[in-house]
This record gives C-alpha cells, structure tokens and sequence, in this order.
C-alpha cells in the first residue's frame, strides 16, 4: 500500500520512483483485472483503485502519527489508470484477452506518468530530509550506485516501458 514511499529515499528518489511505479502498476493491475472479469462489470476496476487509495490514506495517517508531515508519504494516483482500464474492458466489448494486451500497455504506460505528479506536488525532498532524518539502511536495502546517463535519466520513460512489458503478464494473472 505505501509503495508510493519513494520519496522517503530522498537521494535515491528517482531510482526507487521507477521500482515502485513498476510495483504500484503490478499490485493495481492484479487486483483490477480481477475485480473487473470476477463481477463482469466495467467500473470495478475504479472501485478498486479507490478502495487502494482510501487504505493509502488511512497508511498515511499513521506515518502523520508518528510524526512525519502528512505530505510526505504521497498518494499513488490510481485511479486515472484504473478508469482507464474499465474503459478498455468497456469498449472491446468485455474481451478478457483484449483487456489483458490493451489494458495491461495502458496502465503499464499510464501510471508511471500520473505518479510523477506525486513527486511535483510534495514538499521539497532535501528539505524534509533535513528535517526528518532516516536511519541508515541495513547493509542488504543499501542500493547499488547506478550508471550515470543510463535510461537517459528518464524514470518515466524507463517505468512506463517496464509497467508496459509486466502489467500485460500480471493482468493475466489477474
């Protein structure tokens, strides 16, 4: 559910925005799928969505009780995605096969791209990560330092091609 903490890992921001825009694609496009061939009924996916977000929500608020400023663990935005996919269930007519192919490229591609409106709007990361210092990772969460110029510094790009490739598989496995 708090796979939008990427913006926890202030120095690994981009890097880790592109791991959890790949997961956060995966866990809707799984649940969606499922919710929309189980019922049969173009709409579910979006009540999924929201169903996610309000659990984000009630996530978020406990990081606010621990002390961190409700801005700072964000909100996936899953719910343009999700319509997104209700509307190819809807329009091929409630093809599962065209759903998992069309859907699965559309939310792959399309939610990278509504994350990043996450990482925009929050409070500036290097001055929230002043303010609220992290412990330092264990040796095994360390990350590896990346190429520099790999993926032409593109985390959309790089997670909307992933998301792409992985959500037609796990829609079907949805």
């Amino acid at each position: 559910i708090n796979a939008g903490d990427y913006i926890f890992y202030t120095d690994w921001a981009w890097t880790s925005y592109t791991v959890f825009s790949i997961s956060q694609t995966l866990m809707l496009i799984v649940g969606a799928t499922y919710y929309l061939t189980f019922t049969g009924v173009p709409g579910t996916a979006t009540y999924y969505a929201l169903i996610m977000t309000v659990y984000t929500w009630i996530a978020k608020g406990a990081w606010f009780a621990l002390g961190y400023p409700y801005d700072f663990i964000v909100t996936p935005v899953w719910l343009p995605s999700a319509m997104l996919l209700d509307l190819v269930y809807w329009a091929t007519k409630k093809n599962k096969h065209s759903l998992i192919l069309f859907g699965g490229v559309l939310v792959g591609m399309s939610l990278p791209l509504f994350n990043m409106v996450n990482l925009i709007t929050v409070a500036d990361p290097l001055e929230t990560a002043f303010k609220y210092p992290r412990p330092t990772l264990p040796p095994y969460m360390t990350p590896i330092e990346p190429q520099v110029g790999k993926f032409y510094n593109s985390p959309v790009a790089l997670g909307a091609g992933a998301g792409a490739v992985l959500a037609c598989t796990f829609a079907a496995l949805g």
